[in-house]
């Protein structure tokens, strides 16, 4: 049995009074059940309820509303109705809703109306429809400013800043005066689309019509002049802003570190505090963001402290800030107290927060951690499968990284280019052949994606890292466009692996007239003719790089690793000998080293490339970073089973095949992360399988 709400029987102005008096105490449930217990609702009534829903975040509820009540044909709206459900329409972007609305616009005779044309049109741009948003344009008898300004802000929303800036011109050119939105509109255009030009017009423009003071003309400036690289301009146009909002500061820091300029960012907020500006959590967050990509971690990490030491709360961007900062000192233990604090505060909004976790928990090692999060997101979408993807490929598990591809393609969600490198790059590690030309095929077939000169270059990691080195050579050749250093650099990388010095000296040749100033690639081929004893070649090499680093002010990057012991990180390098702990270390490596011999070690002095005796190669080989870090870590075990040391280069061969036997002697896990991919060593093997 249906029971019938009591019928609220009041004059329209005392229901209507009453309905203002519920929703501004919040009690929107409250003010839905009065208007439905009143059997002649008015459209003001009906006006402000809708526009209630939309701003409580509930704009489908708005739509489903008046929907409702259009299908009961109780009301037929006037303007401010349908300007009220066209609001909701453009914050749900929904486009089908949006087109309904406009139906409806049409039909009651509301197409030339100028308030109501100008909000579809921003709903429509919203919607990411601009052939909707310029019929609806081209409908209005008349248009102001505000008609312009929506058409601007719509292409811009649909990712049309050409002709997002050609309407600007045929404002112009037919004598409708721009004003401050107008102009700031434009210039997020300038900004995203580097037009330096077409921004420096604007700031004409602006000073012309006094409008240079007006605080979103000037942060747009700071923008335009930002992104451009002109740095200075921007600080000048800053420093000319008379009244400065907290958007306008933070506009200006994120210019300094998109910039590098970290120094000049981090006087410019003591400037802002000191100056008494009312910091934001998103001014904090531009801090910790931008000192986090600027690999300054530690400094971000002192500003999130700095953020809750004063009372402020983090939230899901300053989460998303703060990540990074620990994928790039590999501090496990940070990310953990991160990933808590995300669970107690219940910061989940979107698949962002998550996803950063599974990178960072990849990034520093521990990849079951990620596989757990990623296991339990409650929705992923392709950012989020890519991310898992990855994680497994550059942990070598190759298979994995397949079947996760497999079951995102069940669950239909398409995959985008990301996803194709980053499952070629699976398949390289894994020395999938097959299945990796399988899958580079399917992309133009089956997925409607053209392979760029990344997946080509992915292609020909997967044929080089199997040792299919001339049909490697064969690929990168037939490429439709120029091989990138990524192509060549697989092939010179594997020919020092497989021995083949033709393809090394080709290889090479095109990186050094690619990047002329990377030393990596004279020391590669340079160890490769040493490898072949073509000592006079390799000598030239070492002549024609020194020449190169000389010229060009490049110095030789030395290999370093770190290892971190509870809350400290502690940085090794070859031959180190300022460690407290050096004769203990060497010690323990002289230990080990006879007990590996005994288990089938032998040193690989190939990897020695000085001119000295056997025995002097067996302890130059002792002294690499790696060496000394895992040797370390060992020494201040503490009860763990997992040590984790990370190095800035690729891991040495004999490196690699030490650290297995120490894995096994000791029985424990050591996972070392180079700058290629994670090798886990266990029970005496890698990961990888020898395929480093």
């Amino acid at each position: 049995m249906v029971h019938k709400l009591p019928v609220v029987d009041l004059p329209p102005n005392v229901s209507l009074r009453l309905l203002r008096s519920y929703l501004s105490f919040g009690q929107l449930e409250r003010a839905r059940d009065l208007f439905d217990r009143i059997p002649h609702p008015d459209l003001r009534s009906l006006t402000i309820l809708i526009s209630a829903f939309t701003k409580n975040n509930l704009p489908k509820e708005s739509i489903r509303f008046y929907r409702r009540l259009r299908e009961n044909k109780r009301l037929e709206p006037d303007r401010l109705v349908l300007l009220s459900v066209a609001k909701a329409c453009a914050n749900s972007s929904d486009l089908v809703e949006a087109k309904w609305v406009h139906e409806e616009a049409v039909k009651f005779g509301f197409s030339s109306d100028l308030v109501l044309g100008n909000a579809l049109i921003d709903m429509y741009g919203k919607c990411g429809f601009h052939d909707g948003a310029r019929r609806v344009f081209d409908d209005l008898p008349q248009k102001d400013v505000v008609s312009w300004t929506s058409l601007i802000s719509a292409c811009m929303s649909c990712r049309m800043p050409v002709e997002a800036l050609r309407v600007f011109r045929d404002m112009l050119h037919l004598g409708v005066k721009p004003n401050s939105v107008t102009l700031s509109a434009v210039l997020r255009v300038c900004s995203e689309s580097k037009a330096l030009h077409v921004g420096r017009q604007i700031h004409c423009q602006a000073l012309r019509r006094t409008l240079e003071d007006d605080v979103y003309v000037g942060s747009g400036l700071v923008d335009v002049y930002a992104s451009c690289s002109s740095i200075r301009q921007a600080r000048i146009v800053f420093d000319t802003i008379p009244y400065k909002d907290t958007v306008s500061w933070i506009v200006m820091l994120a210019a300094y570190f998109v910039d590098g300029e970290c120094e000049e960012a981090l006087k410019l907020f003591e400037l802002m505090r000191s100056g008494g500006v009312a910091l934001s959590p998103a001014s904090w967050n531009c801090m910790i963001s931008g000192l986090a990509q600027n690999g300054r971690p530690e400094e971000a990490f002192r500003m999130l402290g700095q953020m809750q030491q004063l009372g402020f709360k983090p939230n899901h961007i300053t989460v998303v800030s703060a990540l990074p900062a620990c994928s790039y000192i590999e501090s496990l233990r940070r990310g953990r107290e991160i990933h808590g604090y995300i669970f107690r505060h219940q910061i989940l909004e979107g698949m962002v927060p998550l996803t950063a976790l599974v990178l960072m928990y990849a990034k520093c090692g521990a990849l079951d951690n990620a596989r757990e999060v990623f296991n339990h997101m409650p929705r992923k979408d392709t950012v989020a499968w890519n991310t898992m993807i990855l994680a497994n490929s550059m942990h070598g598990c190759g298979e994995d990284a397949l079947a996760v591809f497999h079951q995102m393609l069940e669950c239909g969600v398409k995959p985008n280019s990301v996803t194709f490198i980053v499952v070629l790059t699976g398949c390289s590690h894994s020395q999938l052949v097959d299945v990796g030309k399988s899958i580079f095929n399917s992309m133009s077939t089956q997925h409607g994606l053209r392979p760029d000169a990344d997946h080509y270059a992915c292609m020909a990691d997967v044929l080089c890292r199997a040792g299919h080195l001339e049909e490697a050579y064969g690929f990168i050749q037939s490429m439709p466009m120029q091989p990138t250093v990524g192509a060549w650099g697989a092939l010179l990388a594997s020919c020092r692996v497989y021995k083949n010095v033709d393809l090394a000296k080709i290889a090479a040749a095109h990186l050094f007239e690619i990047e002329p100033e990377n030393p990596g690639n004279y020391v590669l081929l340079s160890n490769i003719l040493v490898a072949a004893k073509l000592w006079d070649d390799a000598s030239s090499i070492r002549m024609l790089m020194r020449d190169k680093m000389r010229d060009r002010g490049v110095t030789k990057v030395p290999g370093r690793s770190w290892v971190q012991i509870r809350n400290k990180v502690y940085t090794f390098v070859k031959d180190d000998d300022r460690n407290a702990l050096r004769d203990e270390i060497y010690g323990f490596l002289k230990e080990i080293r006879e007990k590996m011999r005994l288990d089938g070690y032998l040193p690989d002095t190939d990897y020695v490339l000085q001119d000295v005796n056997k025995e002097e190669k067996e302890e130059l080989l002792c002294s690499h970073s790696e060496k000394l870090a895992v040797a370390f870590g060992i020494l201040n075990l503490k009860g763990e089973s997992v040590i984790r040391v990370f190095k800035n280069l690729r891991i040495c061969g004999d490196c690699h095949s030490a650290i297995k036997f120490m894995a096994k002697i000791i029985g424990v896990q050591i996972i070392v992360r180079d700058n290629v991919r994670f090798h886990h060593f266990r029970y005496g093997s890698c990961s990888c399988r020898d395929l480093w």
